[in-house]
């Protein structure tokens, strides 16, 4: 599951983005969208806390750069039992989407149902880092990316290359 938390608190913040995926032979999937907006940090720590026991996760991946001590802090009260992978964002959302997007182009990578805020965040990635999308950031599509990227990682943690 990934997290892209909010920088702020409040009606007029950004959403705090809340993804569920999962991988099956090789392929990954976004299996649900449980973004909520306009909560404060305990009430995101809530719906991220309710996702986890509702979908069986076994990692929470959290952004760490925005809201990072809110993630440490209570993204995932301890008796929830999961563990939870703090990253760092060294690049752009647009970026960081670009390995994934082509997992999508080459499918492999799905979407395993409707998620139109998900869809429109993730039109909105243009190349060259721009976002051009109907939320002023694509939080959806960021935490979508997040637990994307870990299920793609090797069992080292560093993405693999492969020579054709």
């Amino acid at each position: 599951m990934g997290v892209d938390p909010p920088a702020g608190v409040g009606e007029g913040c950004d959403a705090c983005g809340i993804v569920v995926a999962g991988r099956r032979e090789g392929r990954l999937f976004a299996i649900a969208d449980e973004s909520c907006q306009g909560l404060s940090p305990e009430g995101w720590a809530s719906r991220v806390a309710a996702a986890v026991d509702r979908w069986d996760a076994d990692i929470v991946v959290a952004e760490a750069n925005n809201g990072g001590g809110w993630s440490r802090a209570c993204s995932v009260p301890p008796e929830v039992g999961v563990r939870v992978k703090l990253v760092h964002a060294s690049r752009g959302k647009a970026a960081r989407a670009e390995p994934i997007a082509l997992r999508f182009e080459s499918g492999r990578a799905f979407l395993a149902g409707s998620f139109p805020q998900l869809e429109d965040e993730l039109a909105g990635l243009t190349t060259g880092g721009g976002y051009e999308g109907p939320s002023r950031s694509p939080d959806r599509a960021d935490a979508m990316v997040w637990a994307m990227t870990e299920l793609s990682e090797t069992r080292s943690g560093v993405p693999r290359v492969r020579v054709l």
